[in-house]
Formats: structure tokens, sequence, C-alpha cells
């Protein structure tokens, strides 16, 4: 097929790496995805192997690649741009000699900070919310700085690293662009020296702490605060820019890489998320975001403020308030691997559609503490509600239910800060939530969330948006796309699924007053003795 465009992205989430391949019309022609270990070393810390995430990129490359020619289609000619993105926040730190990891991946909903957040809130004039005027976060072991304080002052190497000048400090995107762009054997023409190119995205940078939201720059008054040198940090770029080319070695040499975003942002681009506009996201966790336009929104209300996208160098900036939500599909994962109930992820739908309620259980999955918008890390799981009468179905029901809840507490909470600043989202009857992320695929899950929120749930055909975005951010980038193009490709609604609520407007309000009963009985509980 001569004369065929193609858009590569690399799509490199919290339990699995896929890439995907997409035609000029945005439909994809070939894709391959790995899953890759998770390592728990102890209560509440989770780590991935760097090593291992790079070689599930490069295998994902390969096979996806291999099976769109076995297709008919001439990648190999017709690839123009990749577009990256990525689970936020895990922190990796490398030595720029020999590009080799200095510690493992310390994973985003790893809470082993926990004692260097009360150490800076009880330092810190401004206690936990010291750096919410700047970089819109609070204090918590959510975010890049507060891991990279612990490599830095717990693992010897790390530290000696630093003080040598040999350390590089970056989220997932950064380590997979040094990588992909040659690491140690790589050309960096800006610094005339062999080494990959060390840079990170806005929307990634916005969830380190460490960038001021307006500038788009690393904070210097933060980083001096904090102790950590700017020479171990990235450059900042736009989402939606050449960025450089694939090394050789690589599956896909020559190639120019054009986007990067994290996960979230790239799924809001991919859901073509306008002003207004708000999408939730449903992988390991959840993650919702409402798109405020081109000034920061400070919430209220337990949410956190962030760039939405930067589509261009001398692109405007739109940010968003987001809601994140650590633990959704895991807790799927934790019936299916470590209690048994499900032998596979898909068979929690058929289980608990045996039942036609929960039967008054309610499941609060605060595995690693609570994000928003409670933002409390001494809360633990919680199963309530059991009796005799109780059956793993209702148990199944109420792990779907407890995403569900988690999201509607979330939305109500943007809802609460937009009507602050006197612009209120839709009205509820109005208000409709486009959702992506594989556990939609289960319509048992988006009834619930529609019966739940009292408003419409909107599933696109393609609900591989996070990978789409990235697609799209890249493909801008060198012209295969316009922006227009992108926003009014919104016909693909004409193909989604709407999910209407159901549930009385009486009933909803009692089982979210039980949920908020549930969730209040999860705090204060990380003490408890083993």
């Amino acid at each position: 097929m001569p004369g065929k465009t193609f858009i590569g992205s690399i799509d490199q989430g919290t339990t699995s790496t896929r890439f995907i391949i997409y035609d000029i019309n945005a439909k994809p022609v070939g894709s391959h995805q790995v899953e890759f270990t998770q390592f728990y070393p102890e209560a509440g810390w989770v780590e991935h192997d760097p090593l291992e995430i790079l070689e599930s990129v490069r295998v994902c490359m390969e096979k996806a690649l291999n099976k769109a020619t076995a297709d008919g289609h001439n990648v190999d000619d017709g690839l123009k741009a990749i577009g990256l993105t990525n689970q936020r926040e895990t922190t990796v730190v490398w030595s720029k000699s020999t590009g080799l990891p200095l510690y493992n991946a310390i994973v985003w909903m790893d809470v082993r900070t926990s004692s260097i957040c009360r150490r800076l809130e009880s330092q810190l004039s401004g206690g936990r919310t010291h750096f919410v005027e700047t970089c819109g976060l609070p204090i918590s072991t959510y975010f890049s700085a507060l891991k990279l304080l612990w490599l830095m002052e717990c693992v010897d190497t790390v530290k000696e690293a630093v003080q040598k000048g040999d350390a590089l400090f970056g989220t997932i995107d950064t380590w997979l662009i040094w990588n992909l762009t040659g690491g140690c054997n790589g050309e960096d023409r800006d610094q005339n020296k062999l080494t990959g190119l060390h840079v990170t995205d806005c929307s990634n940078a916005s969830r380190t702490m460490l960038m001021n939201l307006k500038t788009l720059d690393w904070d210097k008054p933060t980083l001096e605060t904090l102790g950590i040198p700017i020479e171990i940090l990235p450059k900042i770029v736009s989402n939606s820019e050449i960025i450089g080319k694939v090394a050789n070695g690589w599956p896909v040499s020559g190639v120019q890489i054009t986007g990067c975003l994290g996960d979230q942002h790239s799924a809001m681009l991919g859901q073509a998320c306008r002003k207004g506009e708000a999408k939730s996201t449903y992988g390991t966790g959840a993650f919702i975001l409402l798109n405020t336009g081109e000034e920061p929104v400070n919430s209220s209300h337990g949410l956190l403020s962030t760039i939405a996208y930067k589509l261009g160098p001398n692109a405007p900036t739109n940010y968003a308030l987001e809601g994140s939500i650590a633990i959704a599909g895991a807790a799927v994962q934790w019936l299916r691997d470590s209690l048994g109930i499900i032998r596979n992820a898909s068979e929690i739908e058929e289980l608990a559609e045996t039942v036609q309620n929960s039967g008054g259980v309610y499941f609060v999955p605060a595995f690693n503490g609570l994000f928003a918008p409670w933002w409390r890390d001494d809360a633990r799981g919680v199963c309530i509600g059991i009796t005799r009468f109780t059956t793993k179905a209702h148990i199944a029901r109420a792990v779907l239910e407890s995403m569900c809840f988690q999201v509607n507490d979330v939305l109500d909470s943007m809802h609460k800060d937009a009507g602050d600043k006197g612009e209120p989202m839709k009205e509820k009857g109005d208000f409709l939530l486009r959702v992506d992320g594989g556990a939609t695929v289960n319509n048992l899950l988006m009834q619930i969330q529609a019966d739940l929120l009292g408003s419409p749930v909107v599933r696109p055909a393609d609900i591989e948006t996070t990978a789409l975005g990235a697609a799209y951010a890249a493909g801008l980038a060198v012209g295969v796309w316009t922006e227009d193009q992108i926003f009014d490709a919104r016909d693909k609604v004409a193909k989604a699924k709407t999910f209407h609520p159901r549930l009385v407007e009486e009933q909803r309000k009692k089982r979210l007053d039980s949920w908020c009963k549930a969730v209040s009985r999860t705090f204060d509980l990380a003490d408890l003795s083993t």
C-alpha cells in the first residue's frame, strides 16, 4: 500500500505496555500488548524494573509492526512519527555514564514516603498545601518529588551519583525517550555530547510537584526548599513538537518522536475534551479530568490543579482540575490474584450480574490510602455490611460499585469547585461523562456509574483513547492532522454507547450516604498491628 501514512503510539501503563499503529483516519491497523512484573517489597511499596519496561516497549513495537505488515500495511515506509504516553509520577533515577537504573522505579501508588510528607508538613509554613499555589499539588506520597527525595536520602548509590553529577531523574516518559534516542550511545546535538535526549513534557512535569504551573518551568524556590539540584532534571517541552529521532537498534529507528503526554492528559486529548468537558479513565486507578480552559483553577474541594495539554511550543496551555483514584481496576486484579474469587478480570461482570445489588455490602479499596477528594494516607481498605446472606457475587458487585462511588465523589467536588468560580459545569440533567480505559468494556460497571451519577455515561467506539491521544499529538506536530480535525472528530460519538441512569433519586442519595459512612470507617487504620 504505497503512499499510506501511519502514526505509532507507545502506551506505557502501570501494569502493561502496548504499541498501536494508526492510519490517517486514526484507526488502529496493528497493536501488541505485554504485561510486566509488579514488585511489592514491603506493605505499601510498589516498584517496577525500568529495564523490563524498556524491553516491553521493544517487544510491543516489533510485534505490532509484524502484525500490521502481515495484514498488508506498508508501515516501514509510511510511519511518519511516534507519540508516547505513560503512567505518571512513577520515578526513575539512572546513571548518565552507564545508562543503568540506580534503583527500581518507585510507582505512583507507592506510599513509602509518608514519613517524608509528615516531616515537610511540620517544617514548612504552609503545611500540606505549602506548594499548591505554585504547582497545584499538595504534599503527598503520590508525587514524584517525594519519591526522588526518598531515593536521595535512603539509597546510597543514588546519593553518590547525585553528588558526582552522574544521576539523571525522570518519570517513565523521560526514561523511555532517553533510551529511545540512544541512551549512552545517542547524540544530543544541542549539548554536543553522546547521550540520549533528557526531556519530559509539561503534563508529566506538572505531576512532579516541581514545575510552576504558570511558567511551565522548574520552580527554583521549590527546588531550593527541597534540596533537589536542577542539573538532574530533564528539559520541559510541549505535548506536540519534534523531540528527536529513534536511534539505531530499535524497530522504528529514524522515526521522529513528536508527541508526549502523561496518560490521563493523553486520554483527554483522545476524547477531544474542550473547556467545561470531563472524562474518566478506568485503569489500574481511575482518573477524572475537567478541562478548565487557559487559566489554572485552584480547588477548595480536594482536587488537583494540573495541565490538560499544550499542543505545540507556541500553543496556549489548557489546564484541568483532576481527581485521582488510586485503586479501581486494581481491585478487580486483587479479587483475581489474591482472593481467587474470579479466574480472569472479564468474569466479574457475569458474577456480579447474578445478584440485583450488593446486598448492603460496601467495599472501599483504600489499599494504600485514599486519594481525591479525601487525601487520607492513613486509610486502609474495608469491606462492611457482611452477613451470612453475603456471597462472592455480592462482594464482586461491591468492588465494581466502589469504582463508581469514587468517581462520583470526584465529580461532586468538580461541580462544587466550578460553581465556586462562577463557571458551573452543566447542570446534572445536562452533564454527561465521557469514559475510556480497559474496564469500560464492562457494561454493568458503566450502568452502575450512570445510576450513581444520575447523569449519562458515554463510551466511545474506541476505548483506548489514551494511546489515541498520543497519536493525535504526534500527528499534529508533523502535519498529519490539524487541531480542528482532531476536535471535530466527535462524529465518533455517533458510534458511541450511552448509558442512561435508571436509579430513582431517593435510592441514589441513600446509597451515596451509605458509601460515605463506609469511607469514614477506613480512616486512621494505617497503624493496625500485623
